[in-house]
């Protein structure tokens, strides 16, 4: 079997979690034949667990450079993404970033233009798309089975912190180093995909407490509100402050409605339009009839899906389930999220990505996070797309 030779760039949590899914086999059609990271000692034991075979460095550039691999997985510190993913596509590989696709959307935005140039295979690490409930609440919508939107709902508080799992890295939950905290760390999952099944909406309105619950610069509680171009709305709630904490999606169309916990998904089918009974009915109390149907999903979700989806785009021309230029799209509402929370007012999408990355530098320059690459990797950034 031909196999896709893989870089991994960066061994931390999910550089590790990489490494040890491949090791299971849970990733044939793929070789980890490179890997990296700033720290000797992490790339110490990537070498334990892989073997004496695998070629290592302390640069990602060299390991770009080095002519070992087909492809690399990007999974640094947010703010690296975008400018490995550019050096990537210029030399000719592929490329797979973890979430999120970068820290501000003008960083993004250059990354998928160069992506878009070279011809090569682009994905993001939205592994949650692979849950079988939201695929096919997504096909439920296109196919206009629940009628036009009404509202969707998403209470995602069960990201439960504690203080130590903040003190466990110098650049988590800084602007210098993290770029943000619940929507940048926890949550892109979640608010792409609601914008997966939903769309993007043409507003947004947000409440954000920045080191409510924690010894944080960042926002750990978040309460935001959306406006569709067809008059639907929409709510985000998000905390990493709250046990035990709750998960449930809501999405009401004309049609019917879907709630989504867990594995579990409940469908309410509507006999008919509730927009034609409001209208036409002659009963002041009127209800209509419904159908509950249940449905139980495995969970999904795992890394190994997005990764063999990705080998099969470079091997045999697969379409891709989370396309990496389609990071962008989460971005822009979490972007819009900390801007409309810093000015205190609604933010029209498309974004003031200006603005945004304006008011982010200021976070940076004062945040407590002071590590010299980093701040050279922001300097070197504000010179290429400031």
């Amino acid at each position: 079997m031909q196999k896709v030779r893989l870089g991994l760039i960066g061994l931390g949590n999910m550089g590790t979690s990489h490494i040890n899914n491949y090791l299971a086999g849970k990733n044939p059609k793929i070789e980890i034949t490179a890997i990296c990271d700033i720290d000797p000692n992490k790339l110490e034991n990537g070498k334990k667990l892989l073997g004496k075979d695998v070629h290592s460095y302390l640069s990602a550039d060299k390991l770009i450079e080095s002519g070992d691999v087909d492809a690399v997985l990007i999974a640094t510190p947010h703010y690296d993404h975008p400018t490995i993913a550019i050096k990537a596509f210029n030399s000719g590989l592929h490329v797979l970033s973890e979430k999120p696709a970068g820290v501000y959307t003008k960083a993004v935005r250059e990354a998928n233009e160069v992506a878009g140039k070279s011809g090569k295979v682009f994905g993001i690490m939205y592994n949650q798309r692979t849950r079988p409930a939201f695929q096919k609440l997504r096909e439920m919508i296109k196919n206009g089975e629940l009628g036009e939107m009404k509202r969707a709902v998403w209470i995602i508080t069960d990201w439960y912190r504690t203080q130590a799992y903040y003190n466990s890295g110098g650049w988590r939950a800084t602007w210098g180093g993290e770029g943000g905290g619940v929507l940048l760390n926890q949550c892109p999952h979640n608010i792409d995909l609601m914008q997966w099944v939903c769309g993007i909406p043409k507003r947004v309105r947000a409440s954000a407490y920045y080191g409510k619950y924690h010894d944080i610069e960042v926002e750990d509680d978040v309460t935001s509100y959306y406006e569709y171009e067809n008059g639907a709305t929409g709510l985000f709630i998000t905390t990493t402050g709250e046990f035990p904490g709750t998960n449930r999606f809501e999405y009401t169309g004309d049609k019917g409605k879907v709630i989504i916990e867990g594995d579990k998904m409940t469908y309410v089918k509507i006999e008919q339009s509730v927009t034609d009974f409001t209208k036409n009915s002659t009963e002041g109390f009127g209800r209509m009839k419904t159908e509950v149907e249940v449905y139980e999903f495995s969970e999904g979700g795992a890394h190994p899906e997005i990764i063999n989806n990705f080998a099969d785009a470079i091997l045999e021309g697969a379409s891709l389930l989370s396309p990496g230029c389609e990071g962008i799209n989460g971005l822009t509402i979490s972007n819009a999220m900390h801007l409309s929370s810093w000015i205190d007012d609604w933010v029209e999408i498309p974004l003031d990505e200006d603005k945004f990355y304006e008011m982010l530098q200021e976070k940076i320059k004062n945040s407590t996070y002071v590590k010299k690459d980093v701040v050279e990797t922001v300097s070197d950034l504000s010179k290429t797309f400031g």
